[in-house]
């Protein structure tokens, strides 16, 4: 039996939501910058150099917004960067598999590299919300 009244996980649900839509505006900010860095260097390095800028855009929206109240420090910076470093791998990973595997053996030819980069970006979100929460921003 759980012990969380509604309010408290009302509260988690607003939360993570919000987590979403303001992750939603640095994951933009990735797929942007990706396709305008996919004229200049391949695909996967265009991936993780993009992934910087939605790290750089997340760092200060999450810490303005959702996790208020913490000074700008080394620890709090690192903190961050590892936990994006998770994100960043996973990102990569899932990306070039959908890109160079995936969306060619089902005959998917409608932008492959935009879904599969989405498809990239989408997959550490549960992951990144709970270590910011927990490890990142804790209090």
């Amino acid at each position: 039996m759980s012990t969380a009244s509604p309010n408290h996980a009302a509260a988690a649900i607003g939360e993570f939501a919000r987590f979403i839509a303001i992750g939603g505006i640095a994951a933009l900010a990735n797929l942007v910058s990706r396709y305008f860095l996919d004229f200049f260097m391949p695909f996967e390095v265009a991936v993780v150099l993009a992934y910087g800028v939605g790290m750089v855009v997340g760092f200060f929206l999450f810490r303005s917004t959702l996790f208020k109240g913490h000074a700008i420090s080394r620890a709090l910076v690192a903190r961050f960067v590892w936990v994006n470093i998770f994100g960043a791998t996973l990102a990569w990973a899932v990306s070039s598999v959908m890109a160079r595997q995936v969306l060619p053996l089902v005959g998917w030819t409608f932008h492959p590299f935009e879904v599969a980069h989405f498809c990239g970006v989408a997959a550490p979100a549960i992951t990144s919300y709970f270590l910011h929460k927990h490890y990142t921003f804790a209090a």
